[in-house]
């Protein structure tokens, strides 16, 4: 009862899966011309028959190549591979009524296109002179296939299998070998999680599962299982959901001399296993000579059928062709089955080992053994299309990784992405479970973090891979970045917001791509490669962003999103988090397993780039960043960006914590953990001066602190230090600028930058690596140095105006760095009014008049109209007074330009003032800065400077006006020849 109920359940997903596909297609062809859809790359047009020939199986394959005649050579970017199912149409469009028939991609090149085609049905027949469309169609032969599956197992009664079926659906338990065999391992370099994990599996009568977390050598455990059933004399048939997975098998167990059959389209293959392939393996075998005469001789009947034209002769050469392909599949069906017999193990895809595949020459009783391995990204209806083939099965994989690829959200959320894996778990626990607990990939420091959140804390990092570090690679020199394993740059209140497009799901953040490529540079200065370093973004938006930023300058740097690198790594990760706003709102990240994979992808090193005041809403992920803060080093993006502008970052949420915790209780958090971290992984960092040179004895004061304070109040001392500093520097009037020691760690960089944001001054992080520090210098529009007491005034007010966060933690509001920063701007624009006062005050009219000739050189403008005309008029004479004014303004503003612009004169947008033609444009009259920002401000915000600058090109491509003409003559030519002549009248 459970199976029906499962198999009926498992059918309305499936087909609810399959319609929200066949509808997310149909929209798109609706709405999408045929142009745009080969613009999309789902579209080939007007491709004319180069070849035709018979393949495996008796399927015609044809060649579809471009019209070479007018000048195609190449077919333009597409996204058609090996194995998709296209639809043939005619020139009529990619409408049912147009289709000729459906095939299989088997080849693609970059100047043609091969279909099989399956011949079962009479009359498929193609013109070599007539041109075709050619449009991918939704797989619809995956579903077909795992229906199949299902409804084989409803109908599953007696087999090999039936034990199998019971285990899996819960009506019997796993049994074990009452007397497990001593094993003798292949690979003698395994663990002891691994060697429990083969011993394990050979002992289980039906069912054992192999947890493999990443880099715990999941494969390299399989591939000892496959090998010791080998020995045992069982026949194995392996699948994987991937073709990637299936060839890295392929590899792996070739290596080990075992007689390995590889299914599939020969297409699909890497190269290194072609070898391997049943194609190869057939071309080899004794009946191959035969097999290529019988396909020699339908070819030729073909080219005799197409020579002649009367019907009798072209039903005999039609009959001939039947008879050769029913002893072409007979030759062939022999040939398969005795290659299939004689391999050990035979690996396909899940949908690979269907019934009307290759595996249909096999008996149903022939494989001992069923090995799935990436078994949790598979659906669990495309692993019962080989469970039914044996007695046994070996489930490995992780499920603590991405699930598989559902379309359909509500078949997904109604157990559509639960996995076989995930649910054997669930019903029998750990007693069919061997985890792999060794992991031979990441730092300690990344692996921790996975280990405690996903793993239990089962998992441990291998003596080898424990503490390694970028620096260790060759050729890359010991840097900031090449020697922590765990960097976390913070971008929270540094007003690089989340962009988001208007017709688009997808999410970017231009801040963090720039944020990136500079890391990224840092990285390739040290020496890292390129190949080495991984991009990871959960954005498509984002992607391209980066590739569009990343790509020239770097074409080895892999940029993709987390389900591009499931099952792949690199020494270096660069993750970029994107979510940034008010709301707190982290979307799809929300979803642990996509961080997980994200994460666990680095070796040596990982940066996080993230809004950690957005993303900590969530739990999962503020685990990850507290524990980047705690064994990891801490930077804000105020050290890769010099122009940021700070802005509050207080949300409108009920939670109170968030609300009263100001950025630096924070900084506390962060550098409380930090000091952890340090003592943790045992790194000797100096925690910097007190504004000298560090001695011996400072040292030594610093040490003893350590011990005795709380880190509480060795975080306030050193804030207090750091001001003090700072103070000291605004006193001293005869320092030009502040120079902190490169020995400072990235938190009290946090600090400086932190308090010079308080006390309005310029902070800039100067150097790469080991030789960064921060310099502080006053603001370009400081007081001049005549009034020392104004200055110290006005510094003494902002003292008293802003409390010192680090006093009262618990009644200070949230620190608002976007005010603060307000604040300095309005204490500058003060300080240059009263500047501007004092000079008016200290110049009499002849200095003034003195001056004024000076910048006659800069400024090329006259004074105002009304300027000059109270200049000119005494103060009672209204009249006089108009009239200076009127004739001021008939007059060119330009300097000593006495041109009359009344009938003839151009008003300047920028100055609002009339200049004769000659002096009009803005360059000339000296308005051109402020033309040049309208002028930048206007392109980047239309995309046009002015009416017909930003038109596209609308010339007729020559190409297309010569087959245009050619096209029209054809037509006259036609109409020509149909036109009859009149019948002259007959004069009366």
């Amino acid at each position: 009862m459970a199976i029906e109920q499962f198999v009926s359940k498992t059918l309305e997903l499936l087909q609810e899966e399959r319609e929200a596909e066949i509808e997310e297609t149909r929209i798109w062809q609706e709405n999408t011309s045929l142009k745009g859809l080969q613009n999309k790359g789902v579209c080939l047009l007007k491709l004319q028959i180069g070849s035709q020939s018979t393949g495996l199986y008796g399927r015609t394959v044809v060649v579809l190549e471009p019209r070479k005649h007018l000048g195609f050579s190449a077919l333009p970017s597409n996204s058609f591979g090996p194995g998709d199912i296209v639809g043939l149409y005619d020139t009529g469009g990619c409408t049912a009524a147009s289709q000729i028939g459906t095939g299989i991609v088997t080849r693609v090149s970059q100047t043609s296109v091969s279909v099989a085609f399956d011949d079962s049905k009479d009359g498929l027949s193609f013109d070599t002179d007539a041109l075709y469309n050619l449009l991918k169609l939704a797989n619809d032969v995956t579903y077909k296939r795992m229906k199949n599956a299902l409804n084989a197992l409803n109908r599953y009664t007696n087999g090999s299998a039936a034990n199998l079926v019971n285990v899996l659906f819960g009506d019997t338990k796993p049994s074990s070998q009452s007397q497990p065999n001593e094993v003798e391992f292949f690979n003698l370099n395994l663990d002891d999680s691994q060697r429990e994990a083969v011993s394990f599996a050979l002992s289980q009568r039906e069912l054992a599962v192999i947890h493999g977390p990443p880099g715990t050598g999941k494969t390299t455990t399989v591939v000892e299982i496959i090998l010791q059933a080998v020995k045992q004399g069982q026949k194995v048939l392996c699948c994987a959901p991937s073709n990637v997975a299936v060839d890295n098998l392929v590899e792996r167990l070739a290596r080990c001399k075992a007689k390995v059959l590889r299914l599939g389209h020969p297409a699909r293959l890497l190269e290194s296993i072609q070898k391997h392939s049943l194609d190869a393996i057939l071309a080899q075998s004794d009946n191959a000579n035969i097999i290529t005469d019988i396909r020699k001789d339908i070819d030729k009947a073909f080219m005799g059928m197409k020579k002649m034209h009367e019907k009798g002769e072209r039903g005999n050469f039609r009959r001939e062709i039947g008879e050769l392909r029913k002893e072409l599949k007979t030759r062939e069906a022999t040939a398969i089955a005795q290659i299939l017999k004689s391999a050990d193990v035979v690996l396909s895809t899940n949908t690979g080992a269907c019934d009307d595949g290759p595996l249909k020459f096999l008996p149903a009783d022939h494989f001992d053994w069923v090995v799935i391995d990436e078994c949790a990204q598979a659906l669990e209806s495309s692993c019962w299309i080989a469970l039914l083939r044996a007695r046994k099965c070996i489930l490995a994989g992780d499920y603590k990784q991405l699930p598989p690829t559902i379309k359909s959200q509500t078949a997904a959320s109604k157990g559509l992405s639960l996995s076989l894996m995930e649910r054997l778990i669930q019903m029998y626990g750990d007693s069919v479970v061997r985890m792999l607990t060794v992991q031979y990939r990441m730092n300690s420091a990344i692996m921790e973090w996975a280990s405690k959140e996903m793993y239990q804390g089962r998992l441990t990092a291998h003596s080898s891979v424990e503490g390694h570090l970028l620096k260790d690679l060759p050729g890359v020199t010991c840097v900031e970045e090449t020697n922590t394993p765990l960097l976390l740059i913070d971008t929270a209140g540094c007003g690089l917001s989340e962009m988001e497009v208007a017709d688009e799901q997808s999410k970017g953040n231009q801040g963090e791509v720039d944020i990136v490529e500079l890391h990224i540079k840092a990285l390739t200065e040290a020496g890292v490669k390129a190949k080495d370093i991984a991009v990871i973004a959960p954005y498509n938006l984002q992607v391209d962003l980066l590739r569009q930023k990343l790509s020239t300058r770097h074409p080895e740097l892999e940029v993709k999103s987390v389900d591009g690198f499931q099952g792949r790594e690199k020494e270096a990760v660069v993750l970029s988090l994107v979510r940034s706003n008010r709301k707190g709102e982290v979307g799809f990240l929300a979803e642990d397993r996509r961080i997980n994979v994200a994460v666990t992808r680095a070796r040596r090193h990982i940066a996080v780039v993230c809004d950690t005041q957005t993303v900590k809403n969530h739990a999962f992920l503020k685990s990850l960043i507290d524990h980047m803060t705690a064994f990891g080093e801490v930077r804000t993006a105020f050290e890769y960006i010099q122009d940021i502008v700070p802005q509050n970052y207080t949300r409108d949420h009920k939670d109170t914590k968030a609300n009263t915790a100001s950025s630096s209780t924070f900084t506390k958090q962060k550098v409380k953990n930090q000091t952890a971290s340090k003592a943790k992984q045992g790194q000797k960092k100096s925690t910097g001066s007190s504004g000298k040179e560090n001695t011996a004895g400072s040292e030594k004061h610093a040490k003893s602190c350590t011990l005795t304070l709380t880190e509480e109040e060795q975080n306030k001392n050193r804030y207090t230090e750091i001001r003090e500093q700072v103070e000291n520097f605004l006193k001293d009037l005869n320092q030009s600028e502040l120079q902190f020691p490169s020995s400072f760690n990235s938190h009290d960089r946090l600090l400086v930058h932190q308090i010079s944001e308080e006390l309005g001054l310029v902070h800039e992080s100067k150097g790469e690596g080991k030789d960064r520090c921060i310099t502080v210098s006053r603001p370009l529009e400081a007081a001049p140095a005549e009034e020392p007491t104004q200055a110290q005034e006005e510094e003494a007010q902002q003292e008293e105006t802003i409390p010192n966060p680090q006093i009262e933690p618990q009644c200070q509001p949230p620190l608002d760095l976007k005010s603060l920063h307000l604040e300095r701007m309005k204490r500058e624009q003060q300080k240059r009014e009263e500047n501007a006062q004092k000079k008016q005050q200290n110049n009499i009219t002849p200095a003034h008049t003195q001056s004024s000739k000076k910048a006659k050189g800069k400024n090329r403008t006259k004074a105002g109209a009304c300027d000059i005309a109270a200049a000119a008029a005494p103060d009672d004479d209204f009249d006089t007074l108009i009239s200076a004014v009127m004739k001021a303004d008939s007059v060119c503003s330009f300097v000593k330009c006495k041109a009359s612009v009344l009938t003839l004169g151009q008003l300047c947008l920028f100055c609002n003032r009339q200049y004769c033609l000659s002096h009009h444009i803005p360059e000339v009259h000296g308005c051109g800065d402020k033309a040049k920002s309208h002028a930048r401000m206007r392109i980047s915000k239309e995309g046009v400077l002015y009416a017909g600058s930003g038109k596209k090109d609308k010339s007729m491509d020559p190409n297309k006006k010569a087959y245009l003409q050619r096209k029209l003559d054809s037509k006259l030519k036609d109409m020509a020849s149909q036109r009859k002549p009149k019948n002259k009248e007959k004069d009366s």
